[in-house]
């Protein structure tokens, strides 16, 4: 599975915005200046994100765009969804629509495996997101620690 570049931006677009919480409001011009992305595809992605009630626009002098909720109530696949629609790997359980369903073994196992998919991406919220990763063990250490 390859997810869209839309829904890559959107995610940057979404921790770039996370930045800014607390900082008060600020504008889609802003955040395609600071994560480098074409003004264009953030304002079409502050659209999406907002009828996902992902972002938030207030109008006004002091107005622009913040988080809808916490950077911690919101998840990968929160933002997936609101760019990408509901979590499916196959277009059949999605839509039902495959031309070899009438003698499909696989078709019950698509919900359970679509199910694990979006659990995983739940896991992972755009706090997390905001803080360094950690730092994964080095192939070389892993092998000395296998011969100690």
């Amino acid at each position: 599975m390859r997810l869209s570049n839309l829904t890559d931006y959107a995610i940057i677009t979404m921790c770039q915005a996370a930045a800014h919480c607390g900082d008060g409001r600020v504008s889609a011009a802003e955040l395609a200046h600071e994560s480098g992305l074409p003004v264009p595809t953030v304002q079409r992605l502050v659209s999406k994100l907002t009828r996902a009630h992902l972002l938030r626009s207030v109008r006004g002098v002091n107005g622009g765009l913040q988080l809808g909720r916490p950077a911690a109530a919101i998840t990968v696949a929160d933002i997936v969804e609101a760019v990408e629609g509901p979590i499916a790997l196959t277009a059949c359980a999605d839509h039902g629509d495959c031309d070899y369903e009438a003698g499909c073994n696989m078709k019950p196992h698509w919900p359970l495996i679509n199910s694990k998919l979006r659990g995983a991406l739940a896991e992972i919220s755009l706090a997390d997101l905001r803080q360094e990763p950690a730092a994964e063990p080095s192939q070389t250490n892993s092998q000395e620690e296998l011969t100690v």
